[in-house]
């Protein structure tokens, strides 16, 4: 070592002696958290002495969202608190201490940036990015070199090119096989264009003749076991810190169990092969009350409160969302697997978890008006992308509309429930939730279903509008086939109407013009998974063969079962340089959980056609004439060995027939059924299988099926009205004279094509209307008004204005002498323009207003005005819910029950004012009323929120908001 080498490291150890030893100015970590790390915390920023802080990371192409952040979101850092930042590279931008939108950073290549935040004033941080080079990578080696085998699938591109995958193994005779898989695509993440994985001797492989295909089951399973987790984490639960679980998380980019996510994923297929994990995964999503948390009279169920988490999410989570019913589905299939000796206990806490959510949800979120449940669309929880643009304003108004996908999983909830409560012999219990079950049915089917489009709307519009909308998910109608809301006709219908672009079906239809791809404009497995089991029901061919390509597709070319794809291009980022802000899918991840069960179950469920039942299990496969001409082409068996059920092994080999000839289409029926030699029906019993079991299938003759889809295509860089739907119009004046209504209509936009629809108290009263002044003259005083854009050419239809009533209502303000509450009035100020409420809602709270009286005898929408600033409104557990009641002068209840108050947002100065949700009331003109508000439940009561980083958590539940007055409107019943 010569003198300058020795000179140089004394140096650099005397540089890290002085770091080490000057305190940071930070007494907690910062991290740098964005979509391109799935805003988790594998991004510290490390001090580098002198106030500094920094980090380097390897970004992807795209628009990347990202904050500075500490683990728990306790600190949260943003260029500008009032709208979202496009950092540009080596500038300097002060950074506001407090919650706000993301900033962004946009790139062409994959680079490795340096984020730099110097916190020598702590009170205004600086944040610079700069981009640093790096030494090019040595050229990869050939992942296939010295293979005994290889194969390749090629997929046609959305420009007229091609893809391709390539798979290989050394040895393909042995017994569990090592894989290489590579792809010409550019992947979604920096990396290498290969990968490779082993086959697990605890899960089946399949043996088909197809290299391809074998090895594409065996990624599937491979990245299931990267999925099965000893501890799971977030940063917004246990300081960030590991908590203890044998669970399954949500992905390469998600460490902890989400409700939803997880329950789909069982459902679709991890639920056969791993019951027990699931099983520990759904109790981890059960919660009890908190210690000390005295319950209101008006909450129902058991008195430990156990119940399904609805997670984190839009306006402060339930009931604005209200689809944690969805874990009925995985605890359904979980009953089906789990062994005899597991499953009673867990039928038990099943039952006894379901019913309380499902009799609170009854009191939260049923409208009995309509017969459905009121809530967000069921995963679609990314409010700009599929609701109205104002809709993220008003939230209440998302929370009072009833979504199609998620009254199916009450539908669910509710027959799981009932089944159990029969089994446990409680027979009350049981006709209760059948009978509920039933109407909810009839309910959706009479207000969901659409049939000039021939399918079901995905959900209606808000409280005094109440339509359904032209508005339609993949989701949704899936659901409702596979659990048999739909009918046989209805089924067939959606089948044939449901649009598929040349890579498969997006997750939502018409796309939304100037929102990114991620639920908008794309396409998700596991929705194109329960597309399929819709598909295979009602037997139609086109669109069983579309989902099949979209999923083999997107894991061949991906080298992993992603979060979602672009739904034109089946590219895991649309790279729109023109437009920075549509580019997406703004987060992706690999092995995604969902996306993981729904390849198992495309497998296993659907081309093998083995699912389980109660009493064993049942083995109809759908092969189509395209999979045995395609990739099953070169043999004439195709095998799944060593699928474990039970403590049972079984092997099920489908014979094929000879491939069709070109141009054949249909599927194969089966022609025979041996279970270890012996005849057998679909429907075989635990009993007849031993602990290893051959099953064997003849498939026949090829049926033709319904072969009836619409296909639909655009390029995926122009919002074209094929594909989209028009933004949505405004109604900017609402006048009435005599008995005649005038609206003035302003346009969507100034694109041509467009005419108008106008709906009053959610019925079609005037259709094809130009912009401008419409006249109503059979409206009464008490009718409200919305208006959608509609395409001329595709049919196209926007979502519906905010509704506009005709009466100006009854006001009375937080000062008025006739209001009481237990908190004092705080005054103006720059943020909020008026004198209010502060912070009520204690459980101990009460608010009271006497002598409230009408000027007509009718219907009244009764609502809170309110602002609730707990956190931001796609974010927490702290949405406002409580009970109101309305009492006439002797002390009657006259209407009474929950009304929500969600997150809303905040402005630099003079934050808007919202309205609850109404509840409805009949009143009697000068009669004096009474308003009465008391305290309900949110989910910062349950136990499981008691480490939540944020409001509602470590420091206690909180259901707490600013009260401005209240609002009684005059409806025509249109309060929801």
């Amino acid at each position: 070592m010569n003198k300058l080498t020795l000179l140089a490291a004394a140096l650099f150890a005397q540089s890290v002696t002085a770091i080490a030893a000057e305190a940071p100015p930070l007494r907690y970590d910062i991290y740098v958290r964005g979509a391109f790390n799935g805003w988790g915390t594998d991004n510290v920023l490390a001090y580098q002495g002198k106030g500094v802080y920094q980090a380097d990371i390897l970004v992807s192409p795209g628009n990347h969202a990202f904050k500075v952040g500490s683990r728990d979101w306790a600190a949260e850092w943003v260029a500008n608190p009032a709208a979202s930042v496009s950092v540009k590279l080596d500038a300097a931008y002060p950074l506001a201490t407090e919650a706000g939108p993301e900033d962004y950073l946009f790139t062409k290549t994959t680079a490795t940036f340096r984020f730099r935040v110097d916190v020598s004033d702590p009170k205004r941080p600086v944040l610079t990015v700069a981009r640093i080079e790096t030494p090019a990578a040595a050229p990869a080696a050939d992942p296939h070199a010295g293979a005994g085998a290889t194969a390749a699938l090629t997929f046609p591109t959305w420009d007229g090119k091609q893809e391709t995958a390539r798979f290989s193994v050394r040895d393909p005779q042995a017994p569990l096989r090592s894989y290489a898989q590579s792809t010409t695509m550019q992947l979604r993440d920096p990396g290498p264009q290969s990968t490779t994985y082993d086959e697990d001797a605890a899960l089946p492989v399949v043996r088909s003749g197809s290299l391809a295909f074998d090895a594409l089951f065996a990624l599937a399973g491979h990245e299931m076991k990267l999925d099965s987790v000893k501890e799971i984490r977030d940063g917004n639960y246990n300081g960030g810190a590991a908590i203890s679980c044998d669970c399954f998380e949500t992905g390469e980019k998600w460490h902890y169990v989400w409700t939803r996510d997880l329950s789909y994923a069982a459902d679709l297929g991890l639920a056969m092969l791993d019951p027990q994990r699931v099983r520990n995964s759904l109790l981890f999503k059960l919660s009890g009350w908190r210690a000390g948390v005295a319950m209101a009279p008006q909450v129902a169920g058991t008195a430990d409160g156990l119940q399904v988490v609805q997670d984190t999410g839009s306006g402060g989570s339930w009931p604005v969302s209200t689809d944690r019913i969805t874990w009925a589905f995985a605890a359904e299939e979980v009953l089906k697997t789990l062994p005899a000796n597991e499953r009673a206990a867990f039928a038990a806490k099943a039952l006894h978890a379901l019913s309380n959510t499902i009799e609170n949800d009854r009191v939260a979120a049923f409208d009995r008006a309509t017969g459905l449940y009121t809530g967000e669309e069921s995963f679609l929880d990314w409010r700009d992308q599929t609701y109205a643009t104002w809709i993220p304003g008003d939230l209440a108004s998302m929370a009072s509309s009833h979504a199609l996908s998620t009254n199916v999983g009450h539908y669910k909830a509710l027959t799981v429930a009932a089944m159990l409560a029969r089994e446990q012999g409680d027979k009350a219990r049981a006709a209760r939730y059948d009978g509920w079950a039933r109407d909810l049915k009839r309910a959706i089917n009479a207000r969901l279903w659409l049939a000039d489009a021939g399918m079901y709307s995905s959900l209606t519009a808000a409280h005094f509008d109440g339509a359904p909308l032209h508005k339609f998910d993949w989701l949704g109608q899936s659901l409702a086939i596979v659990t048999g809301v739909a009918d046989g006709e209805r089924a067939k219908s959606i089948l044939a109407s449901y649009p598929h672009g040349p890579m498969g079906a997006p997750v939502i239809w018409p796309q939304q013009q100037d929102m990114p791809v991620y639920h908008n404009r794309a396409i998700w497995p596991f929705v194109t998974a329960y597309g399929l089991r819709a598909a295979i029901l009602g037997r139609n061919v086109a669109v069983a063969d579309a989902a099949y390509d979209t999923l083999m597709r997107g894991a061949a070319l991906n080298l992993s079962n992603m979060e979602n794809l672009e739904w034109l291009s089946g590219q895991p980022l649309l790279l729109d340089e023109a437009h920075p802000n549509l580019i997406g899918p703004v987060i992706d991840s690999k092995r995604q959980l969902w996306s993981v069960g729904a390849y198992l179950g495309m497998v296993i469920r659907d081309v093998f056609g083995v699912s389980t039942t109660r009493d064993g299990i049942e083995v109809a496969p759908f092969v189509t004439a395209k999979l045995r001409g395609g990739v099953f082409a070169a043999g004439d068996t195709a095998a799944l060995y060593n699928l474990r059920l039970q403590g049972r092994a079984v092997n099920v080999r489908l014979h094929l027939p000879p491939a069709p000839a070109a141009g054949g289409s249909g599927y194969y029926a089966v022609e025979r059924i041996l279970v270890d030699g012996k005849p057998a029906g679909a429907a075989i019993p635990w009993s007849a299988l031993g602990a290893h079991s051959d099953i064997d299938v003849q498939l026949g003759k090829l049926v033709a099926g319904d072969t009836a889809i619409h296909r639909v295509n655009a390029d995926p860089y122009e919002e074209a009205p094929a594909v989209f739907g028009p933004r949505e119009p405004r109604i900017d004046a609402l006048s009435r004279a005599g008995k005649a209504t005038t609206l003035a209509i302003a346009p969507a936009d100034r694109q041509a094509g467009i005419a108008y629809n106008v709906y009053r108290d959610g019925k079609l009263v005037a259709s094809n209307l130009p912009a401008g002044a419409w006249t109503d003259r059979t409206g009464t005083a008490a009718s409200c008004y919305a208006v959608e854009a509609q395409y001329t050419a595709s049919g196209n239809r926007s979502h519906h204005s905010v509704p506009r009533c005709v009466d100006a209502g009854v006001a009375i303000a937080a000062t008025d002498p006739r209001v009481q509450a237990g908190v004092a009035l705080a005054p103006a100020n720059a943020r909020f323009a008026e004198p209010h409420l502060a912070d009520w809602g204690r459980p101990v709270d009460r608010f009271t207003v006497r002598d409230v009286r009408v000027p007509g005898t009718g219907d009244y929408a009764v609502q809170v005005r309110y602002h609730n600033g707990a956190n931001q409104v796609n974010l927490g557990i702290s949405g406002g819910v409580k009970w109101l009641a309305l009492k006439d002068e002797s002390g009657k209840i006259v209407a009474q029950g929950v009304v929500q108050l969600p997150h809303a947002r905040i402005d630099k100065a003079n934050t808007p004012t919202v309205y609850s949700t109404p509840l409805a009331a009949h009143l009697r003109a000068h009669v004096p009323y009474r308003i009465e508000m008391s305290d309900f439940y949110n989910m910062s009561y349950l136990d499981s929120n008691r480490s939540f980083s944020a409001a509602g958590g470590v420091d206690g539940p909180s259901n707490r908001f600013d009260i401005y007055g209240v609002r009684l409107l005059r409806t025509n019943g249109t309060t929801r």
